[in-house]
């Protein structure tokens, strides 16, 4: 039986948070009209465990629409590598049923996934110095010929959903074959803001400080710019040293084992 993951497998060697004892995705200055909403990590399936604080499922997203639920304005904060293609259509599914008028602020990187949540917004503002990535879905995989060949047209499938998210969402006079054949030649397309309002309705703002977001999730992908590898070590306290992991109980491992089995989905 093939097994895969979209959008990539899940790779770390930490201890994984019971997420019923960690921060969900967190909602800050809610108020009788609006409320603010951080999508701040990597996109993940729902399970039990993250294997960081900042991971976010769409449990967690269904939550927190449900505590902004007859608000007239969601501002929506993302700085995100992107993560499970799934997890993240139901993400921009959920938010897009939200009756709120949806500002989205891309604070760092919108990459990925994370690019086709950016999109829900009604307005979308970008600094200069943020940055969006698109691509095609991409699935970790093994099995015969002939299953590979399937998983290969499931996800041309997947990418024709996705694309017409992008479509949707093209400023008026841009034809999608422009972005598509983009994607084509260049696998991982880097856009910066500038680049990102030719072919969104993108608003740009000035130049913020981009905080750290996953950068190590990042390096798996083609053509990342220079400056987003810089921010995890520029946020890094330099006078104190990193803490060691520490090692695990039989117990512990046991969960990442049964973590590491749900993160492979059948096709």
């Amino acid at each position: 039986m093939i097994k895969n993951k979209l959008h990539y497998p899940i790779v770390n060697s930490v201890t994984p948070i019971n997420k019923n004892k960690s921060n969900l995705i967190t909602v800050k200055n809610l108020t009788d009209t609006s409320a603010e909403l951080y999508i701040y990590g990597q996109i993940v399936d729902n399970t039990d465990w993250k294997w960081d604080e900042s991971d976010v499922m769409p449990d967690d997203v269904k939550e927190a629409l449900e505590k902004v639920e007859g608000l007239d304005e969601l501002n929506i904060y993302i700085n995100s590598p992107g993560g499970s293609v799934f997890s993240g259509l139901a993400i921009y599914n959920m938010l897009k049923r939200n009756k709120a008028k949806k500002i989205v602020h891309i604070d760092g990187v919108a990459a990925s996934m994370a690019s086709i949540i950016a999109l829900v917004g009604d307005e979308v503002y970008m600094p200069s110095n943020a940055f969006m990535m698109i691509h095609k879905p991409l699935a970790g995989l093994w099995g015969n010929a002939d299953e590979l060949r399937k998983v290969a047209n499931d996800l041309d499938t997947i990418n024709i959903g996705m694309t017409n998210i992008y479509k949707e969402n093209l400023r008026e006079g841009i034809d999608i074959d422009t972005l598509t054949n983009r994607i084509t030649e260049e696998v991982d397309v880097w856009l910066d803001a500038d680049q990102a309002s030719e072919y969104f309705n993108i608003n740009l703002t000035g130049k913020t400080q981009i905080a750290a977001s996953a950068v190590h999730m990042l390096e798996q992908y083609k053509n990342v710019p220079k400056s987003l590898l810089e921010v995890e070590s520029n946020n890094e306290p330099k006078s104190e040293p990193k803490p060691q992991p520490q090692s695990k109980t039989d117990d512990e491992l046991e969960k990442i084992k049964i973590q590491n089995e749900l993160d492979l989905l059948s096709l």
